[in-house]
């Protein structure tokens, strides 16, 4: 296992009774992907990599020319694939980028992914998850080092299927007050074992299944079952006129009040001419 923040990694492991934690400190995206070895490899591989963070050259140099990116998150993508051995299994979290960008290695990364891993389920995670310490939507994304039974020729992946877990009922976003539970991934567990197409009353596509294929003939358009957004009224100029004066003088009418309060405590009158 190779970590970062080494103490809080070896402190967790020693509060699950690891008493001799196999950790290296070290820059994980600092070796060769050509450098590592058959022993280099695991079999699970369970990861939140960072995100939202950018890179230097040296270290893109590491990695194969199609797959150099600035962005760590792509970067991790790809050692994980180099780390994983034959028949090992993945669950890694990746920003919303991952999923629609379509920069060169971004979709070199997609279409490997593909052909050569078993990619057979992406979660779409609510907003908010991990608030307050970012805002960045995120992704959960399963995938295993084996060919999938009936994959069409030149792909691994059979089929991905998307599934979108919408925030829970009586909650409009997480907080440090009111984080994400294990309870609240029960909607997921349930539909794991039963998986189906589901489209949403208001015709929002909450899950469904995509070939190999079909997701290469997107453009590697992973941005599928997204969360709908609130619709935006557009109201008439004359009533978005007066809607604007009406918030207007409401503001103003606050402003003079505090204003007001201010120069009571103070015991002082300003008067404008």
């Amino acid at each position: 296992m190779e970590a970062v923040a080494l103490p809080t990694s070896i402190t967790n492991l020693l509060l699950h009774n690891i008493e001799a934690p196999n950790i290296r400190h070290c820059d994980s995206l600092g070796i060769k992907m050509s450098d590592f070895k058959e022993c280099d490899k695991v079999d699970i591989i369970a990861m939140n990599p960072p995100y939202g963070g950018s890179t230097d050259i040296a270290v893109k140099s590491n990695f194969p020319m199609e797959f150099r990116s600035s962005e760590t998150s792509d970067l991790f993508m790809v050692l994980i694939m180099y780390r994983l051995k034959a028949d090992g299994r993945t669950a890694v979290i990746v920003p919303d980028g991952f999923l629609f960008g379509v920069d060169g290695a971004k979709l070199a990364i997609k279409a490997k992914m593909l052909r050569d891993f078993n990619l057979h389920t992406i979660i779409r995670l609510p907003g908010s998850i991990f608030s307050p310490y970012t805002s960045i939507a995120t992704n959960v994304l399963f995938f295993n080092n084996e060919k999938a039974e009936g994959s069409a020729e030149n792909f691994r992946t059979k089929e991905t299927w998307f599934y979108r877990l919408d925030m829970p009922e009586g909650y409009k976003h997480f907080s440090k007050t009111k984080p994400m539970k294990l309870e609240h991934c029960q909607p997921i567990i349930d539909w794991w074992s039963d998986r189906k197409e589901i489209i949403t009353e208001d015709g929002n596509e909450k899950s469904r299944c995509f070939t190999a294929e079909e997701l290469i003939t997107l453009n590697c358009n992973f941005d599928q079952c997204k969360f709908p957004k609130d619709e935006e009224e557009i109201l008439p100029p004359a009533e978005l006129l007066m809607d604007y004066f009406k918030k207007r003088a409401a503001l103003e009418h606050e402003i003079d009040k505090t204003l007001s309060e201010i120069q009571r405590i103070l015991g002082i009158e300003i008067k404008l001419d």
